[in-house]
């Protein structure tokens, strides 16, 4: 009789619902700077302004609209956050994948991520800002990568651990299958939760790192609007207007939680993993 494969699962609207703040805010912060009603660098009130009249949200310290500035200070932090969350996923994955089925490799990438992991990520990043001072943003990306991916890889290697000795990739292994194919078309793609999971944490790592250097001015510079400067340039003013500091924290928050909350989803119950079911009635 013909091979019996399992049905495919059938789409979850919760997990929709789960990712629907996350497109939301990811969308509304690359393209903010087409929404904002005033220049960034253009004074509408008076410095620390309440909100009112011109100024929806209130002025900044010198008196320019707190919500134009919001709008177009969150595309250059996500986009950051994006690229440093897909690559250290991407690289991680299949580094992971290959570190389980090579000794040497898996002992390499064991060693670094303890190195790695006692790095601090401020330390990291002013080191790179001193060696690389004209590098902006790029410093902070750069950073945030090589910093992240070692322990990345190790989270991968320890989910791809059990797979590596499972039935499915042993037959391919005594089948003669080269080293790739054992690890990027018989492990990988049964991990696919464990990157999903690992790419949300690796964007709310990499929000964290590109705020903090935002904050303390180590990639964008005044008068460049963004989320983490703002709260640096604004905190002495936060009992005139409080909504210059808390405004780009609240944003900075919800951007992190909600892609977070978004790739945690579980997947739907009639999800398997591993090798399709060809037994036969």
């Amino acid at each position: 009789m013909a091979p019996r494969l399992p049905h495919p699962p059938r789409p979850d609207p919760r997990r929709a619902l789960r990712a629907l703040p996350a497109l939301l805010l990811t969308t509304l912060a690359l393209a903010g700077p087409l929404l904002a009603p005033h220049s960034v660098d253009t004074p509408v009130t008076a410095p620390y302004a309440p909100p009112g009249g011109a100024a929806l949200l209130g002025g900044d310290q010198l008196g320019r609209d707190v919500l134009s500035r919001l709008l177009h200070g969150g595309s250059a932090l996500a986009a950051s956050a994006l690229l440093v969350a897909v690559v250290v996923t991407a690289v991680a994955a299949v580094i992971g994948c290959f570190a389980v089925l090579s000794r040497r490799l898996g002992g390499l990438v064991e060693r670094t991520a303890d190195v790695a992991i006692l790095l601090p990520a401020v330390l990291g990043v002013m080191l790179l800002a001193m060696a690389w001072p004209g590098g902006g943003r790029w410093t902070v990306v750069l950073a945030a990568v090589v910093l992240g991916v070692p322990y990345a890889v190790r989270v991968v290697a320890g989910a791809a651990a059990p797979l590596a000795t499972a039935g499915f990739v042993e037959a391919a292994a005594a089948g003669g299958e080269h080293l790739t194919h054992l690890a990027l078309r018989e492990i990988l793609p049964n991990l696919r939760a464990v990157v999903a999971v690992l790419f949300g944490l690796r964007f709310v790592e990499a929000v964290y790192v590109v705020s903090m250097a935002g904050f303390l001015q180590i990639g964008p510079q005044p008068p460049a609007a963004d989320w983490a400067l703002m709260i640096r340039e604004n905190a002495g003013g936060i009992l005139l207007n409080p909504w210059a500091v808390v405004a780009p924290s609240i944003t900075i928050g919800l951007l992190a939680i909600s892609v977070n909350l978004a790739t945690t989803a579980r997947p739907a119950a009639g999800a398997r993993r591993g090798r399709p079911d060809v037994s036969t009635p």
